[in-house]
């Protein structure tokens, strides 16, 4: 009996200790099954959740902190100010994103487990040790690019646990650019953070500079410098994108380019596969007429297609009009050696990834 009470009093010990203490993630915490939820409204708007798996958007954001400390979050698990997560208000929970400061390009990978913000003018919510590794901790609200991503498994064990992973490539200023533009007609809150005016000027020569070369007048000799400006291919081949022109472009069915079907690791700064990891190119020869490869994607921007085809083991080819750099495997003899480079490109994030056969150009 004497051991039975000195138990009970043990436990009552115990649990008075666990309300008092800080709160941590519980080991349970998983990503399965993740949790969509029913409609519900929020500061008199009704929003919808739903799995959005191409989810790309650029708005405002704000963090949160201290004042909400081990409270639940809409799925359930206690919040860590220092942990880096988020809150979203339609994409299921819990759901990775990679989070873009439009201001400095800076990227990082947050994992949403709560509902928010409250207010419609923001985005999303991020969590103060998301905010700090940011580099946004001492701003009110800041403009970035949230985009869905699928992360490997060890990062997402790292981001449940509470802990931050790698940073993601800085995306450049080419690509901010068309972001920022993004932020065109959208509420901005009043407590947000100015882009740097001199960021913004590269879009507005990328946009008139085609203009003095189709214009038969040249006054000057000052005219000229505008003139090679303008020849320059990369910051114009941007606009017929359209769709998707703030990362990179896939071909589509009939070489017409279309916005990525699926981005899920396109400027990861740490893949795990080794880079002996590259299938063996079959025996097809690039002077054959026809081959099979393997497209990973394809940028209007030679350093960026290299940067990519170095990162993950592939090659670089130029379209036939010279306007398209392709990052693909191969060349492949037959389609069912080039099964071999879409296992590869899949394992490395891409999972949009196919087979396409032609000369190489």
């Amino acid at each position: 009996m004497a051991l039975l009470l000195s138990g009970c009093g043990g436990g009552s010990n115990v649990s008075r200790s666990l309300e008092t203490a800080p709160a941590t993630l519980a080991g349970s915490v998983s990503d399965y099954p993740a949790k969509l939820g029913e409609p519900y409204v929020l500061d008199g708007i009704t929003y919808t959740p739903v799995d959005v798996f191409n989810y790309d958007e650029a708005g405002y954001a704000s963090w949160y902190g201290e004042e909400l400390n081990g409270r639940n979050t809409a799925n359930g698990e206690l919040f860590i100010p220092e942990g880096i997560s988020g809150a979203h208000r339609t994409l299921p929970l819990p759901s990775y994103v990679e989070v873009t400061s439009l201001d400095t390009g800076k990227t990082i990978l947050v994992r949403l487990n709560d509902r928010g913000p409250a207010a419609s003018n923001r985005l999303i919510d991020l969590s103060q040790g998301a905010a700090r590794q940011l580099g946004v901790l001492g701003k009110g609200a800041f403009a970035v690019r949230v985009r869905r991503v699928n992360p490997p498994e060890a990062e997402r064990a790292m981001l449940r646990a509470g802990k931050p992973v790698a940073l993601r490539m800085d995306t450049p200023e080419s690509l901010l650019v068309p972001l920022r533009r993004k932020l065109d007609g959208l509420p901005r809150p009043a407590n947000a953070a100015a882009i740097p005016a001199a960021s913004t000027a590269p879009a507005a020569v990328a946009a008139t500079a085609p203009e003095p070369v189709s214009k038969p007048g040249r006054p000057t000799e000052k005219a000229k410098p505008p003139k090679q400006a303008a020849a320059k291919p990369a910051p114009a081949k941007a606009a017929p994108a359209g769709q998707g022109n703030d990362r990179f472009i896939v071909e589509g069915e009939g070489a017409r380019p279309r916005a990525a079907e699926t981005s899920s690791a396109p400027n990861r700064a740490t893949l795990d596969q080794p880079r002996s990891d590259k299938p063996p190119v079959a025996a097809a020869t690039s002077g054959a007429s026809s081959a099979y490869f393997v497209q990973v994607a394809a940028f209007s921007s030679r350093a960026r297609a290299d940067e990519l085809a170095k990162r993950i083991g592939a090659i670089t080819q130029v379209s036939g009009d010279g306007k398209l750099f392709r990052v693909r495997y191969g060349p492949y003899a037959d389609a069912k050696a080039a099964e071999q480079g879409l296992t590869l490109a899949k394992r490395n994030g891409y999972q949009g990834s196919r087979i396409q056969q032609d000369s190489g150009r």
